[in-house]
């Protein structure tokens, strides 16, 4: 072996392939938001936000942005929220372009964070409090200067290493804990994947061949997982060997998930959170063109020691307090009564000795999203209920509008979208859960289809909507099914539905 290949121990290029990769998936989120933002929180959009922003003004004050910290406080424009998005934008380009990463960093997680409270509902997915986390995290592991080089004048912190490692432990074994704890009885006996593919939020085409695959695969497809996401991930802070093939199983893990659903860039964002498991032995192998002798090794650049101390300081805390919101999301996620008596006290006497005493610190820093806990799916949805928009120009005839990513026409296949997000899409599906707790934006995504609004229009993909919007719209709601292999074979159908009621009376503006 050459003295210049990179020993098992180091990280240069770990963090040099983890900083490109996190500004690509930040990019991409960002342009995913830029193009539905006007439709969602824009002055002619479902929520606008100066409407937040008057509304928190007067009940907040002064220190209305510890509650609401986002630089919508300076004004809400619509130029303001596409300010953000350029901004957004042009710092994850200088991050895949290695531009002063620690300050990059910074300025995308307080753009990003402004803009996730701006987007109201329709930015609280965890993949956007994710971002932010790993944004955040990324901070105490980024090389400083303007132009780092790849070699390891400032090698890549440990600590920081290990902050980035816990933040992927926590994300992975919340998965997988708050599913048992939840105390749903799918995932209890193993059944979770009989309906999972089809009530998902955005199914694609590949889900629907995953629904019929054989019941045995099925479960033995949970079992992978529960091993996946609650052992693997307590094998990262293990010896070499044992932490790739943690990588191993949660990248694989992460593939599976993508190729069967439509999560915009939460499985890209977490595929990334798994290279800094790899070392620079292990990506020299997947890193053409790279200098060996550059990427061995170098010397420490001259850092003060009271730096050093501040800053592994300013780590322990958070990583005390990302345990502390793994602890929380446990204690808050348990049905008492479906758990056996050994596992409430256990998690009562966390709560007591832990959790409780800092509630008033995880209370204080919830607001600006960078410590969270996690957990997809903990209750499965079983059934499919969906939520359709009709429209009408006479009152008496009436037409479906056809959403570019939800179930509509049960003729037209799911589609493959991801990892670009349709955020009114996603929202969609939530509020078909309970139509009731989302009366509030479906009412105002009614007047704007009423009104014609052009950028709404573009979000429910029905651009004729600006010249010539309908006079009347109504909710009706439906439960969608895949159809069976026999029924696609002969309709051609992905879907089969039927009507449950009629959500709405039909609304008009007034003078229509």
């Amino acid at each position: 072996m050459s003295s210049d290949w990179p020993a098992p121990h180091t990280y240069v290029l770990s963090r040099w392939l983890f900083l490109r990769a996190l500004g690509a998936v930040t990019l991409i989120a960002v342009l995913s938001l830029w193009w539905q933002i006007d439709g969602l929180v824009g002055s002619e959009g479902i929520l606008p936000v100066e409407h937040l922003m008057t509304a928190a003004g007067e009940q907040l004050g002064p220190w209305g942005f510890l509650k609401l910290p986002t630089l919508c406080w300076l004004s809400s424009t619509d130029w303001m929220l596409h300010g953000h998005c350029v901004v957004a934008a042009l710092l994850s380009v200088a991050l895949l372009v290695n531009v002063a990463p620690r300050y990059v960093l910074a300025s995308l997680w307080l753009v990003y964070l402004s803009l996730s409270v701006a987007g109201q509902t329709f930015l609280g997915f965890q993949w956007d409090t994710l971002l932010l986390e790993t944004l955040f995290c990324s901070l105490f592991w980024a090389p400083p200067g303007l132009r780092p080089k790849l070699a390891a004048q400032h090698p890549p912190s440990r600590m920081g290493r290990w902050l980035l490692w816990l933040l992927l432990l926590k994300l992975m074994f919340l998965s997988g804990i708050t599913k048992l704890l939840s105390g749903d009885p799918t995932w209890r006996a193993l059944s979770a994947l009989d309906i999972h593919y089809q009530t998902q939020p955005i199914p694609n085409w590949v889900s629907w061949y995953a629904h019929h695959l054989p019941a045995w695969w099925q479960r033995f497809s949970i079992v992978c997982m529960y091993v996946i996401e609650l052992a693997l991930p307590f094998l990262i802070f293990g010896p070499r060997v044992l932490r790739l093939f943690a990588a191993a199983g949660l990248i694989l893990l992460q593939v599976a998930i993508e190729l069967t659903g439509n999560y915009g860039f939460f499985n890209l964002l977490t595929v990334v959170l798994c290279i800094p498991l790899l070392d620079d032995h292990v990506l020299m192998w997947c890193i053409p063109g790279i200098d060996r002798a550059n990427a061995a090794g170098g010397s420490s650049g001259k850092t003060g020691r009271m730096i050093i101390a501040a800053r592994r300081g300013a780590i322990a805390v958070v990583m005390a307090l990302s345990l502390l919101t793994l602890l929380e999301e446990m204690v808050t996620t348990q049905r008492r009564d479906r758990l056996p008596g050994g596992v409430v006290a256990t998690l009562d006497g966390i709560d007591r000795v832990l959790v409780t005493p800092a509630e008033p610190v995880l209370t204080t820093l919830q607001p600006f999203r960078t410590i969270n806990g996690y957990g997809l799916f903990r209750v499965m949805t079983t059934e499919r209920f969906e939520i359709v928009i009709e429209v009408s120009d006479d009152g008496r005839r009436w037409r479906e509008l056809e959403f570019p990513c939800k179930p509509g026409n049960v003729e037209r296949a799911p589609p493959i979208v991801a990892p670009y997000h349709p955020r009114l899409d996603w929202q969609m599906w939530f509020a078909a859960l309970s139509p009731g707790r989302h009366e509030y934006w479906l009412n105002a995504l009614m007047q704007r289809i009423l009104e014609g609004s052009p950028a709404v229009a573009s979000l429910v993909g029905e651009p004729g909507l600006v010249d010539d919007p309908p006079r009347s719209v109504r909710l009706m709601y439906y439960r969608y099914e895949f159809s069976r292999p026999e029924e696609r074979e002969r309709s051609g159908a992905w879907w089969t539905r039927s009507f449950v009621q009629q959500l709405t009376r039909p609304l008009s503006l007034p003078g229509r």
